[in-house]
């Protein structure tokens, strides 16, 4: 059950650092953003940015009346190839498993514990002399 508990809190504790993390990058970006707007600086995306184009109507109805032809070379099946799968069964008899004995040891009496605390203290005080 112990460890359950220290699972759970692992798991809860990597959750947690990994939430700060991606706080801590999504602040930094935004601020980076911010900090790049006020002083107007734009970024370069190398051809990622989106480019307006504003065509005129002429340039439109001419753009509509073009045909579009795109060749697609026709494309060949792989030559198919047959797998057999074969399965083999094999009978192996189970292991016996060794009969299990249970021993049970006696719980110790006070009167036991007492006698063998007392045979311990006399051995400390015998070979501390």
């Amino acid at each position: 059950m112990k460890e359950e508990i220290q699972e759970g809190m692992s798991n809860l504790k990597k959750g947690i650092i990994g939430l700060a993390g991606t706080l801590v990058a999504g602040v930094g970006t935004f601020v980076v953003t911010q900090f790049n707007s006020l002083l107007g600086i734009e970024e370069e995306d190398g051809g990622a940015a989106t480019e307006v184009v504003v065509e005129s109507n002429q340039q439109q109805s001419q753009s509509n009346n073009q045909q579009v032809i795109i060749n697609i070379p026709e494309q060949k099946a792989a030559p198919a190839q047959t797998t057999v799968i074969r399965e083999t069964v094999r009978e192996v008899p189970a292991a016996q498993p060794a009969p299990v004995q249970v021993v049970e040891e006696k719980p110790e009496t006070p009167m036991e514990r007492m006698a063998r605390l007392k045979k311990e203290r006399e051995a400390q005080k015998g070979g501390q002399q």
